[in-house]
């Protein structure tokens, strides 16, 4: 009698701890989402017109948001935690962690490069398609294998996102874009590509740590890992100036600043311009790092299986919210397009749901 009433009343509490988490994920990444776009894609200023390109500094303030509000759900959802000691809790976890935060931090500014050379809807399909280098990775590196349903889900999101992609460089378009404009295109797919590869390496690595460093816990990823990054990003921002002048900033959409500076200069001169940058900059880093707190809490006491189709929904949402917000416009093959990828994702979390079911029936 006292199992059954602690299995009706955890039951709804589940539930509702459930539907809080599923709201909170799309409020703080879907308004996270907006503020990126604006960020990265809109100008600033009505007289002069400028875009904001610092990647890694907007990396360094959110990854400083995200490292104290981790250390906050740390204590909380640990109450002995303190100190580096519930973070690091052991030496031989440092070096994957280094590794995920070195991924991490590198991702993101070839991203935000890539928005320089394609649309925003683009950036946010090819996103979706996280399961490709994570898969080969796995395969290549950890001779991981899969069922045979997962690859023609990797054959539906790839169709999907060139479709999608050629036809945003349609001869009708092209026609009105000079050659250089689509080899930019063509650099733009090739930044996204390393993106989508770095995040590929930082998953894999997450899922190994988890694995194999028991119980290392959501929230301790959370905190050490942005605690890393900070540190790296921040090394960036003083190497900078020297950076800047020996030209390698050139080549990623990095060379900011033609006073020598260095991005943190560079960006501190332009926010002083134009004042509206701090509120899109903080309200960026501020649901950023909530939005993370709820991936992690998922990943805590839900499973891997929700969270991906928590995303898929963000992300499908996010794109809708581009169009609307920002006018973009889609043909209806792009729509086509569209459709293969969240298709194929779907079907994956579907068969992935009934492969788990069959596998604990045999149990």
């Amino acid at each position: 009698m006292d199992h059954c009433k602690m299995s009706c009343f955890s039951l709804p509490r589940n539930s509702i701890h459930l539907h809080i988490d599923i709201l909170g994920l799309h409020e703080g990444s879907l308004t996270w989402a907006l503020l990126q776009e604006r960020l990265t894609t809109t100008p600033y200023g009505s007289t002069t017109r400028e875009f904001f390109k610092f990647p890694v500094f907007l990396n360094t303030v959110q990854s400083v948001f995200a490292a104290l509000v981790g250390y906050i759900y740390l204590r909380k959802s640990d109450r002995k935690s303190t100190g580096l000691s519930s973070i690091f809790p052991r030496r031989s976890v440092i070096l994957p962690l280094l590794l995920v935060a070195t991924t991490s931090s590198l991702a993101s500014p070839f991203g935000y490069a890539s928005l320089a050379h394609i649309d925003y809807i683009t950036f946010i399909l090819a996103k979706s398609c996280k399961l490709l280098p994570v898969m080969f990775l796995n395969v290549t590196l950890f001779r991981k294998k899969y069922p045979m349903y997962k690859y023609f889900v990797i054959f539906a999101v790839t169709s999907g996102v060139a479709i999608f992609t050629l036809q945003a460089t349609s001869p009708k378009k092209a026609s009105k874009a000079s050659n250089n404009l689509e080899r930019n295109n063509s650099w733009g797919l090739l930044l996204l590509g390393m993106n989508l590869l770095f995040d590929g390496l930082t998953n894999t690595t997450q899922d190994y740590i988890f694995q194999n460093f028991q119980p290392f816990s959501g929230p301790q990823m959370m905190c050490a890992n942005n605690i890393i990054s900070t540190l790296l990003t921040l090394s960036y921002l003083g190497l900078s100036p020297y950076l800047v002048r020996s030209g390698f900033g050139r080549y990623f959409g990095l060379t900011l600043s033609t006073s020598g500076g260095g991005e943190f200069a560079a960006a501190l001169a332009f926010m002083t311009r134009h004042p509206r940058v701090w509120f899109d900059v903080l309200g960026f880093s501020a649901c950023g790092a909530i939005g993370q707190v709820f991936i992690f809490y998922t990943l805590s006491n839900f499973s891997s299986l929700i969270l991906v189709t928590i995303t898929l929904t963000r992300k499908m949402l996010t794109m809708i919210l581009s169009v609307i917000w920002y006018g973009h416009r889609l043909a209806t093959t792009q729509w086509i397009g569209v459709g293969l990828v969240f298709g194929g994702i779907s079907a994956e979390v579907i068969l992935a749901r009934k492969s788990k079911k069959s596998k604990e029936k045999v149990k």
